[in-house]
């Protein structure tokens, strides 16, 4: 049986950066949170922010470790798996790459310490300063790689000499037409996806009676920024459609299964597209829907499939299915969402045990939301590396063979799968030794003088959550 190094190479780098991305997607959320409970400590002086912070500072040490070294295995896979995209498009990525590393690597290095091991040894303002910094390094991280790979979605601002890309204008290749919808869609599923992991953990707290106090202030302060965040998400996917439409109209084909151009098209539910055929099986759809939807005219039309050569059209069954389970995970949030304003209204958000059942079982949404608009976007910009321009097929390094991916491949699924479970293992240990436990010991510093010292509130002065209702 043959090898295709392409394939592997392919379903390697899915591997490596589908794992990865679930780090990101906590870490980014997790440091803003960190830095809003650090500001909340220093202007109130209440010990619950105190203890929040530093329990999420234990979880996201470990998280932001995992990061850090499950992200090194990917600018390896450039130059080994990918050197002719690396060669043709070094002129451009490179650069991007390294801001990134010149701008947040170095802005996070410089104050991971401060905030990891400096809680005995700087004043309260200084840890805070140092929370905000890694806060905003990991967005400035997120604005590089995004500007990156919306570059390979909508490249501009560049000329090909030689066969390779060259810069002619760095403001356009930055801020290039797909760069603002994404940055924006990214970075508030970052924060969405860590809201929910929250909500989980606040929840888990209350139906087990364990740390009540600050179980309820992390579900109420969460849910009040859920209202605004979740909402707010589809606002930014349906801006991103609208851009998606304009500049990779195949995509967005490939994403509603639409074969043939047409007006007044209909809202695709569920089908089963048939590519052989270039046509869908078992349709659920509504009429007309599809076209208000898409171009907000219900007499807007959207391009189908056949207006390109079949070679150009991209795997439909993944981005149709990925699409849609982001978008149902989107509506089951907001289902969520609603009902702790229910509940909110009747005094009942933190007793309901229905509702924080849900919450629990709600933590891990936001990761699958954030694999399945991954899998979305870089299935659907196939069969191009560089959007257009440059095909995956002749991206891959030319000597490579199959057997060579294999090894490496097989390498990095046992390595992956060790390194997850154990970080996932001390991540759990962290949640069930809880809040005081995390900040037992570490008292409050302001002017470089200790506080009182941190305890937490006995959980007998609080009602019992069970079956629903408070005893």
């Amino acid at each position: 049986m043959s090898l295709d190094p392409v394939l592997l190479s392919r379903l390697q780098f899915v591997w490596v950066i589908a794992w990865h991305i679930l780090l990101p997607a906590f870490t980014v959320g997790s440091a803003s949170y960190i830095a809003v409970l650090e500001g909340l400590s220093l202007v109130t002086g209440r010990e619950i922010y105190f203890r929040l912070s530093s329990f999420w500072i234990r979880i996201f040490a470990v998280s932001f470790g995992m990061g850090v070294v499950s992200g090194i295995v990917m600018p390896f896979q450039f130059g080994t798996n990918w050197s002719r995209f690396s060669d043709a498009t070094a002129n451009v990525i490179s650069p991007l790459l390294a801001y990134e590393g010149l701008t947040a690597f170095f802005l996070e290095s410089a104050f991971l310490g401060v905030l990891l091991f400096g809680r005995k040894l700087v004043p309260r303002w200084a840890h805070f300063i140092a929370a905000l910094m890694v806060a905003a390094g990991t967005l400035l991280s997120s604005f590089w790689i995004l500007a990156t790979n919306s570059w390979m979605q909508t490249p501009v601002g560049y000329e090909i000499l030689d066969g390779r890309f060259f810069p002619k204008d760095w403001t356009q290749i930055v801020f290039n037409p797909s760069f603002p919808y994404r940055l924006a869609h990214t970075v508030v599923a970052f924060y969405v996806t860590t809201g929910f992991v929250v909500l989980g953990v606040a929840a888990y707290y209350l139906r087990r009676r364990r740390f009540l106090e600050e179980g309820r202030l992390m579900v109420s302060m969460t849910l009040w920024l859920l209202t605004i965040l979740v909402p707010g998400q589809i606002l930014l996917g349906d801006l991103h459609g609208l851009n998606t439409l304009e500049y990779q109209p195949a995509k967005l084909a490939a994403i509603e299964a639409h074969w043939q151009t047409g007006s007044r098209v209909p809202l695709i539910l569920f089908a089963i597209p048939d590519e052989a055929r270039a046509t869908n099986r078992d349709v659920l759809e509504i009429p007309v829907l599809g076209s208000l939807v898409l171009t907000h005219d219900p007499n807007g039309t959207v391009r189908g499939l056949k207006d390109w050569p079949a070679d150009q059209w991209p795997p439909v069954a993944i981005p149709f299915f990925a699409f849609r389970v982001m978008v149902g995970i989107g509506l089951l949030m907001l289902a969520l969402i609603a009902a702790s304003w229910w509940l909110r209204l009747h005094d009942r958000l933190f007793a309901a045990g229905w509702f924080l059942r849900c919450c629990e079982l709600a933590s891990p949404l936001g990761f699958i939301a954030v694999l399945a608009g991954w899998v979305t976007t870089e299935v659907g910009r196939q069969p191009w590396t560089v959007y257009g321009l440059m095909r995956t097929a002749a991206s891959v390094s030319p000597s490579l063979t199959g057997a060579d991916v294999l090894a490496s491949f097989i390498g990095y699924g046992v390595v992956y799968l060790v390194m997850f479970s154990a970080g996932l293992f001390f991540m759990a240990r962290l949640v069930r030794q809880g809040p005081a436990e995390t900040g037992e010991g570490e008292a409050p510093i302001e002017s470089g003088r200790p506080d009182r010292p941190v305890r937490a509130l006995p959980s007998e002065a609080e009602p019992e959550v069970e079956s629903g209702r408070a005893s």
